[in-house]
């Protein structure tokens, strides 16, 4: 997982998207994104607290400065409009078996952009930025067993299942991408 440290994301562009990095003026999109229920039910059920959101932010930028890798905002190329959130984290999971040292990716859509592929899209993007920057032999991420549209946005990035486990109380499906260069 060793790149160099950075204080700013880079800005990634696809056919339909643009992945920079977060803002204070995020705060109000990032708000209405994690407090939106729909959002919320695989992950935990309750929506955020705006003290909750806050360190989310603080957070993404945080990885960013420290690790030379974090989150990204997600808008809409054509509209600038803000659809969600996506990118890699190292977030310390007490989980097991541990998957310290791999960069975990991960991604919110905001409802009113389900359904479009931006999901997918995004995610692309960002492991493609991984694929050239990351060393380690693989990425991870976590998704629960009955969010499907999740669990098909991993697949079609490539992750293929590789355990099931349980992370705070609740299932969880593990999943992994090999590196293509390592």
């Amino acid at each position: 997982m060793s790149i160099s440290s950075h204080s700013a994301a880079p800005t990634l562009e696809t056919e339909r998207l643009v992945l920079r990095m977060h803002g204070i003026a995020d705060f109000t999109e990032s708000l209405a994104l994690w407090r939106d229920p729909e959002v919320t039910r695989f992950l935990g059920g309750r929506p955020f607290t705006r003290e909750e959101i806050w360190g989310r932010l603080v957070r993404y930028v945080g990885h960013w400065a420290l690790m030379g890798f974090g989150y990204w905002a997600v808008e809409e190329k054509a509209t600038g409009r803000f659809l969600g959130e996506v990118g890699f984290a190292d977030f310390k999971r007490n989980i097991e078996p541990s998957f310290d040292g791999m960069p975990e990716v991960g991604w919110m859509i905001a409802p009113h952009a389900h359904g479009r592929g931006y999901a997918t899209e995004a995610v692309r993007a960002a492991i493609a930025w991984g694929d050239a920057h990351f060393e380690g032999p693989r990425t991870v991420c976590i998704v629960a067993p009955e969010n499907r549209s999740s669990i098909r946005v991993a697949e079609k990035c490539g992750y293929r299942e590789l355990l099931r486990t349980t992370y705070k109380d609740n299932p969880m499906i593990m999943f992994a991408r090999d590196n293509p260069k390592a």
